[in-house]
């Protein structure tokens, strides 16, 4: 399952990014989770990066070791695309492409 993710970095951590970053990557990767993308922001979030995770559970461990780090906040929304969404949109009559 795809899923964006939006990311605020704490203040300390945003000054070791390369030691942030390193760790976060090997983590994921630890629960199976793949990074395609990552891309650095300006405004409400650091981050946003696009990852494919086997499970919400592999997504929600990651979310809550990324804040217990202190490295700071992840919000996870998972991305459907868009023969999935033109799927949903037929289960409930409307109408898709």
């Amino acid at each position: 399952m795809k899923y964006v993710l939006l990311g605020k970095l704490s203040a300390d951590w945003s000054k070791k990014q390369s030691q942030r970053t390193e760790n976060a990557r090997a983590k994921a990767k630890s629960l199976g989770i793949k990074i395609e993308s990552v891309h650095y922001t300006q405004g409400k979030y650091d981050f946003v990066d696009v990852v494919d995770a086997p499970d919400a559970q592999s997504m929600l461990a990651f979310s809550v070791w990324y804040a217990q780090q202190g490295y700071g906040k992840i919000q996870s929304m998972p991305a459907f695309d868009e023969r999935t969404m033109v799927s949903a949109l037929r289960k409930v009559g409307a109408r898709g492409r």
